[in-house]
């Protein structure tokens, strides 16, 4: 892989990792532990930040894979480029729309059990895109 493509790749993954383990792993589970912060307004402060990170996750893919397909990428950095974008797609198209429909009823009023299973679902991929991220910033330093 070319120097400038590995140099791009490694640092949009690095920066992706962190911002997942900041917010997914410390923000999102810390907030509902402060004072006076309840379910609605726990879930108001989450939609907007999740929001703006699945913005800027969408913009480091994208960086990611452009730097990936230029760079002449060894195969494992192909596939786990392929991966970690499938895990970030899943996620917008099929889990998040989920939430923010379950969210909208519980902002409404109509609905504060526990936890869903698209929560859930949710974490579990955070889980594994950040092992994949994890990954792929140690193949493109080796690289």
């Amino acid at each position: 892989m070319n120097t400038t493509s590995a140099a791009v790749a490694s640092a949009a993954t690095f920066v992706w990792l962190g911002m997942v383990l900041a917010i997914s792993f410390l923000e999102a589970p810390l907030k509902f532990r402060a004072p006076g912060v309840t379910i609605p307004i726990g879930l108001g402060i989450g939609r907007l930040v999740f929001r703006a990170l699945n913005l800027a996750e969408t913009v480091l893919a994208v960086v990611l894979v452009v730097a990936v397909a230029t760079g002449a990428a060894p195969a494992p950095v192909l596939g786990l480029t392929a991966a970690v974008a499938a895990v970030l797609l899943a996620q917008l198209a099929v889990v998040r729309p989920r939430l923010n429909r379950r969210s909208d009823r519980v902002l409404a009023g109509e609905e504060e059990g526990p936890r869903s299973r698209g929560h859930l679902a949710y974490v579990v991929l955070e889980v594994v895109k950040a092992g994949v991220l994890i990954a792929l910033g140690v193949v493109l330093a080796a690289a």
